[in-house]
């Protein structure tokens, strides 16, 4: 169980497996291109190949920046626990078994030997059977009884499949750690910005990981993720920032009910499922323009000049719709019309914010944006069917 009291405390040690998962992929990928790294499956992390666990990973968060891991202490204890339950202890083919800590081992201690460059794990299991034989704490009891309990060549075998990473960053520091890592694959000067970015797709793939909805991540689709992150903060892309799975679109749904693009819509009898899709691809827009110009990714000057080209092509298919209506046409008809208008207009890709930026709820965004400014519109005669005086 992760360091902490309560429910904080247990967040706290899934936040940390989560993030720390990230940070292990990075560190270890290079020299594994083909592995996967898994939350929660075979144990806290585990690393695995064609669906084989080969590491598992226990994982141990404390809030104190001073603890230390003993052989005597019931992280150590709680453990071996585990894996004795879990991992098969006498197994000399069975995966390797690492515990990944914040504390610091003594340097007189058998968890000290089980570090990694320079293991040895003779003493290291010297040293473990003594502290199980002298220990009176009566929380790891059990499982001190049950580790001397193996034969002589199953802890031996079990002891060599162990390994300990002390000193691990705290998940305060998971961030930076990660950042270094990345140093020349991100953006000079968006950094914060990539890292957002980044730290939200992780966050689906984790959530979709313990929900069941997928298995093991692999290093390749992390790296394929951060090509991807980085190019889109090339000169002609652009970044998206806000996804379908970060929008409540109940919340949505009461925020915009009542702006005039949503009655330019009813009033043309936009279906109902598309209207909601108008709310998403409004908000979506009108966030990432606020964002891209927040953070210098683009000028004003080029987004006015983007609803300007959507203005014109506006302007081109209005009079080609007016020019087509029948001259007594009925309202069915005129909505009819709106409806074919929008739909030829949010269907076409002519105009782009950005040469290689072509998500397309951006364009559908802005021209709705533009409906709300009343800079365009959908029924023949919206101005009117809104109440809007009409210059002669």
């Amino acid at each position: 169980m992760p360091a902490g009291h309560g429910a904080a405390g247990s967040a706290l040690g899934y936040y940390y497996q989560a993030t720390w998962a990230l940070l292990e992929l990075l560190r270890r990928g290079p020299d594994m291109p083909d592995a996967r790294i898994s939350i929660e499956l075979y144990d806290d992390v585990a690393w695995d190949a064609a669906g084989t666990a080969m590491e598992r990973l226990q994982l141990k968060h404390h809030l104190n920046t001073a603890a230390s891991i003993t052989d005597k202490g019931a992280d150590l204890w709680r453990t071996i626990g585990v894996w004795m339950d879990e991992a098969s202890p006498g197994d000399p083919t069975g995966e390797l078994l690492a515990l990944v800590t914040t504390a610091a081992a003594p340097a007189d201690s058998g968890v000290y030997r089980l570090r990694p460059p320079t293991r040895d794990a003779s003493e290291a299991q010297r040293l473990i059977e003594k502290a199980a034989q002298e220990s009176a704490a009566q929380d790891s009891a059990e499982n001190r009884a049950r580790f001397l309990g193996l034969s002589e060549t199953d802890r031996q075998t079990f002891i060599s499949r162990m390994h300990v990473l002390d000193g691990q960053p705290h998940a305060v520091d998971i961030d930076e750690s990660v950042r270094k890592q990345l140093m020349w694959a991100m953006p000079r000067g968006r950094d914060d910005l990539f890292m957002e970015m980044l730290w939200g797709w992780w966050s689906g793939e984790v959530l979709a990981a313990l929900s069941g909805r997928r298995g093991s991540i692999g290093v390749g689709e992390v790296q394929d993720r951060i090509a991807e992150i980085r190019d889109q903060f090339a000169e002609d892309r652009l970044p998206t920032l806000l996804n379908l799975s970060d929008i409540d679109r109940d919340e949505l749904a009461q925020l915009l009910g009542n702006r005039t693009f949503v009655a330019q819509l009813r009033l043309i009898d936009w279906p109902e499922n598309n209207l909601q899709r108008a709310l998403i691809d409004y908000q979506r827009a009108v966030v990432h323009s606020t964002r891209w110009v927040e953070d210098d990714l683009i000028g004003l000057p080029d987004l006015l000049n983007f609803g300007l080209e959507l203005i014109e092509e506006w302007k081109s298919e209005y009079e080609f719709m007016q020019h087509e209506i029948a001259e007594h046409a009925t309202e069915q008809e005129l909505k009819a019309a709106g409806v074919a208008l929008l739909r030829r207009l949010l269907e076409s890709n002519q105009h782009k914010v950005r040469p290689r930026y072509d998500e397309p709820f951006f364009a559908r965004g802005k021209r709705h944006e533009l409906a709300d400014q009343l800079l365009v519109g959908w029924h023949p005669n919206y101005e009117a069917a809104l109440g809007i005086e009409v210059s002669p």
